[in-house]
């Protein structure tokens, strides 16, 4: 079932659903600098000083059932404005993603539901990663018998800043970084040694920017899921990362920390292929109890909403024989 590494390349283009794992690390490690490089008017009203929450449990539940459509890397995040009210951000990031005719009717819907769920204000935007310069939807609404209910979103396109390749790579923001990687991977797919010649700068830059370990390995991360090499390509890079650091005397990417970053690689690919399985039993047994019971209760929901592969695993079996609702999850307390 978990697919192997070598599946991933083909003509040097990544081509599961796990591209969007480096997005999402990226994206919960540096959420600030993704804000001010994405969003600086959103970013200038929020008081970074009080924190952020990801709320990833709670958008799941919101999200479970809907049938809109593949989603990359959605997150919700709840942060404190300067003027002291509290908002929840939902983010969609669209990596490798095709022009889709759904997309904006998916961010309003997504925008209504954590309204309606929490009765607060939500700001959604989205950051498309898709290669057409022209597909960049910016609303979605209706209007029937004098009513128009309308959703306005604002959207960074990473198209526009293939012209802005040079600003991005001597820009101090991870994200421009990031963004500059995503462009060259777009650029590269066709030519392993192109690909090659960009990841080695694009690292060299890593080393140059002084920034801490820590970082330099989380972004490293990023670049080597964006940009995947054959493997006698990835090996030369490998003996280049050790003349940089014998050149710079900054031991960063050490032996340890390769095996680590393959590691999480792995674990990204392992994650998705989970997470795809869990997401299939659930659907299965939420239409199963319906079909027994009805509309199913608030606690139910909330069990099936947080559960893992193998309660789900566990519910799906005593469906098939338990009377009730109580029974099957072994759940003996008064709703």
């Amino acid at each position: 079932m978990i697919k192997q590494v070598d599946e991933l390349r083909v003509n040097t283009e990544i081509v599961t659903d796990d591209y969007d794992s480096p997005w999402k690390e990226a994206v919960e490690h540096y959420f600030p600098e993704f804000m001010a490089f994405y969003f600086p008017d959103a970013y200038a009203e929020i008081d970074w000083s009080k924190g952020y929450d990801f709320l990833d449990q709670e958008l799941r539940a919101l999200s479970q059932d809907a049938e809109l459509g593949k989603r990359f890397v959605d997150k919700l995040v709840k942060v404190t404005l300067l003027n002291g009210d509290e908002k929840w951000i939902y983010i969609h990031i669209e990596v490798q993603g095709t022009r889709q005719s759904e997309f904006g009717e998916r961010m309003f819907v997504y925008n209504y539901r954590i309204f309606d769920h929490y009765r607060r204000p939500v700001a959604s935007m989205a950051v498309l990663a898709d290669e057409h310069p022209d597909w960049k939807p910016t609303s979605y609404g209706f209007s029937v018998l004098g009513c128009t209910h309308t959703l306005e979103f604002p959207v960074a396109k990473l198209t526009d800043y293939h012209d802005s390749l040079d600003e991005l790579l001597t820009a101090d923001n991870p994200f421009a970084l990031i963004t500059a990687a995503h462009i060259l991977t777009q650029r590269t797919r066709k030519n392993d040694q192109e690909r090659y010649e960009a990841k080695r700068r694009l690292v060299k830059l890593l080393y140059q920017r002084h920034w801490d370990k820590q970082r330099v390995i989380d972004l490293f991360t990023v670049l080597d899921w964006l940009m995947r090499l054959p493997e006698g390509l990835e090996q030369q890079l490998w003996h280049e990362i050790t003349d940089i650091e014998e050149q710079t005397k900054m031991r960063y990417v050490t032996t340890v920390e390769r095996f680590e970053i393959e590691k999480r690689f792995q674990q990204g690919v392992e994650q998705g292929v989970v997470q795809g399985v869990v997401q299939g039993e659930y659907k299965l047994l939420k239409k199963q109890l319906e079909r027994r019971f009805g509309t199913l209760p608030a606690w139910v929901s909330d069990k099936l909403s947080s559960a893992g592969e193998q309660d789900l695993e566990r519910w799906g079996e005593a469906v098939l024989t338990e009377p009730t609702l109580e029974a099957i999850f072994n759940d003996s307390t008064p709703h």
